[in-house]
């Protein structure tokens, strides 16, 4: 019975760790001394939680496409930036320009800051780290 009890609770106890390991630091996977910017077409975009992901096609000068993966906020934040599911706003086939914080470890990723569609609009997700506390909160 005792070993059965410890069993459950160490079930249990993974099962509550692995959300929080699977979230991560942006300062620790991005660069915010640095920003890229970058237009291509959208490939894909997977809006899930606890993030989300924009793939595109960049071609460079010579007609070399190159493949990025850029993640996107939470659901809540691209909503409020009117960039939530339903907006039709980011679909694959549309060529757009982004600026983004890009992976300090040089591979093609970055963190999406802000992107102009097709049509002029554009959406700002965040203009400093979204995780740094303001000032006046210290």
């Amino acid at each position: 019975m005792k070993n059965k009890i410890s069993r459950v609770a160490v079930i249990l106890a993974l099962a509550f760790a692995a959300p929080a390991l699977a979230h991560h630091a942006v300062q620790a996977e991005f660069d915010f001394a640095k920003t890229i910017t970058m237009s291509g077409a959208i490939t894909r975009v997977e809006l899930i939680n606890p993030h989300g992901y924009m793939y595109l096609d960049v071609k460079d000068d010579s007609g070399k496409v190159t493949k990025w993966a850029f993640e996107l906020l939470g659901q809540q934040a691209l909503h409020k930036a009117g960039l939530g599911r339903g907006s039709g706003a980011m679909k694959p086939g549309d060529v757009i320009t982004i600026v983004a914080q890009p992976a300090k470890d040089g591979t093609n990723q970055g963190l999406l800051k802000s992107i102009k569609l097709p049509d002029g609009r554009e959406f700002t997700l965040f203009v400093r780290d979204p995780n740094e506390v303001p000032d006046a909160a210290k």
